[in-house]
């Protein structure tokens, strides 16, 4: 049975502390590379055949990429269905506390958490994470398959997996930087998970 293991990227190198969402430009930090290291070291080590390695085409995700598709000896494929989700606060600061998002500008939106109304629906990033995760297992069925993606998407592919709410509180995700998020496929459908954080020992500036 294929696995296709689902990374999220490391950490981004982000001075001015903004959301950087779907924005060109957002590189690994040093720490980042380290994660990206860490993923390829831990995934080696554990002995996983893994054939074949895509991306989203942004860059923090190719670069996390990178020393993963080395470590085995496969190229890099592009994934535009497993991109980071979008959202309208693309290149706005980060926000020091919820207070910041219910600012009376933004109530318009906010007023559908389940869609969300601020930026891509959670079902569209949940169907094309899944189309992608599939179709990738379909592809390379004597093989495992990396997938390196980002947290939000991820995550809501793992919600539909355990059958739970979209709606959630956003710093309860178990998708850490660098972490790896395993799924087993068998008939076209995934069986198992498993959720490893290879990288958490990299310290983040």
């Amino acid at each position: 049975m294929p696995t296709v293991h689902v990374v999220r990227h490391g950490h981004v190198y982000n001075p001015d502390k903004v959301l950087y969402g779907r924005l060109p430009g957002f590189r690994l930090s040093d720490a980042g590379k380290q994660m990206a290291a860490a993923v390829a070291a831990h995934l080696v080590k554990e002995g996983y055949p893994i054939t074949r390695v895509i991306a989203s085409p942004l860059q923090r995700a190719q670069e996390t990429a990178a020393p993963i598709a080395a470590a085995f000896g496969v190229g890099i494929d592009t994934e535009d269905r497993i991109i980071e989700a979008g959202n309208v606060y693309e290149g706005a600061a980060l926000p020091k506390g919820a207070g910041d998002f219910l600012h009376p500008r933004n109530w318009w939106l906010l007023r559908n958490p389940w869609k969300p109304s601020w930026g891509e629906p959670y079902k569209e990033q949940a169907a094309r994470m899944w189309d992608a995760i599939i179709d990738a297992a379909a592809a390379n069925p004597e093989g495992d398959t990396v997938m390196v993606s980002h947290q939000l998407p991820i995550w809501v592919a793992r919600s539909v997996f355990e059958r739970r709410s979209y709606l959630h509180d956003p710093r309860k995700r178990e998708c850490a930087l660098g972490s790896v998020t395993s799924f087993t496929i068998e008939d076209g459908k995934p069986v198992s998970m498993q959720y490893a954080t290879p990288a958490s020992h990299v310290e983040v500036p």
